[in-house]
C-alpha cells in the first residue's frame, strides 16, 4: 500500500535542470570554457554540485575560485526568478493527490524553497522538505529518502519515490521504495522494477493500482 509520496525537486516538480546548467555555462565562460547547458544536463543530471565541479576542474585542468559556488547560487536565484516554471501537469497532479507528500532533494534547502515558492508549489508541501545538505548524504545513496520517510512517519515500503534522474532512481530502489521514473522527453529505457511515466497525470493510476488493486 502506498501511504506517502516522496518527490525529487529539480526536473521532477520544477523545470530547473536546464536553468541550473545554464548557470554553469555562464559561470565557466570566465575560465574561457565554452560548453553547452544541454550537454552538461545530460552528463550531470541529479548529481552533487561539489562532484560536478570537481569533474569540470579535472576535465579542463583548472582550479575554480573560492567564490565560484557563492556566485553560482546567486546567479541561479536570478535565473529562477526570470525563467523557472513548474513541470507540466504538476499543479493539477498535486491538487488531486490525497496522500501525505514531501520533497527529498540533493539541492540546498534554500534553493528548494525558492524554487517551490516561485512556481507556487510551496503550499502543497509546507515544511515537508528534506535536503541532502541537512544529512550530508547524496543520491544515489538512499539516506535522503530513508530520512524523509522517517520524518514523515512511514516505513520505506509504504513510500513511492518520484524521480527524473538515474541517481535518484538508484537511491529509491536502494531505499526499498516503490519508484517512478518521470521521463517527459522519452529519453530513458524501461528499467526493471521501476514504473515509468511521461506525464504527471499518469501518477494517479499507479497509486490507484497499488491501493485499490
Amino acid at each position: 500500500m502506498i501511504k506517502c509520496l516522496i518527490f525529487d525537486c529539480d526536473g521532477t516538480l520544477v523545470d530547473s535542470e536546464l536553468i541550473c546548467n545554464l548557470g554553469l555555462e555562464i559561470q565557466l565562460r570566465e575560465y574561457n570554457i565554452e560548453t553547452s547547458a544541454n550537454d552538461m544536463m545530460k552528463k550531470y543530471r541529479g548529481g552533487k554540485l561539489a562532484e560536478i565541479l570537481k569533474s569540470i576542474e579535472e576535465e579542463h585542468n583548472i582550479v575554480l575560485k573560492d567564490n565560484f559556488v557563492k556566485n553560482y547560487r546567486e546567479l541561479i536565484e536570478l535565473l529562477f526568478e526570470k525563467k523557472l516554471t513548474a513541470c507540466e501537469g504538476v499543479n493539477e497532479m498535486l491538487q488531486n493527490i490525497d496522500l501525505p507528500i514531501c520533497v527529498a532533494s540533493s539541492g540546498p534547502t534554500k534553493k528548494i524553497n525558492k524554487a517551490l515558492s516561485i512556481t507556487g508549489l510551496k503550499k502543497y508541501f509546507n515544511e515537508n522538505i528534506y535536503s541532502s545538505y541537512e544529512i550530508n548524504s547524496w543520491k544515489p545513496d538512499p539516506e535522503i529518502f530513508l530520512h524523509a520517510a522517517k520524518e514523515m512517519g512511514f516505513y520505506p515500503n509504504e513510500c513511492l519515490v518520484i524521480e527524473d534522474s538515474m541517481k535518484g532512481i538508484q537511491a529509491g530502489l536502494a531505499a526499498n521504495m516503490k519508484t517512478v521514473l518521470y521521463d517527459p522527453m522519452y529519453v530513458h529505457e524501461n528499467i526493471e522494477g521501476v514504473y515509468k511515466i511521461n506525464g504527471m497525470n499518469e501518477l494517479k493510476d499507479i497509486i490507484s493500482t497499488h491501493n485499490n488493486g
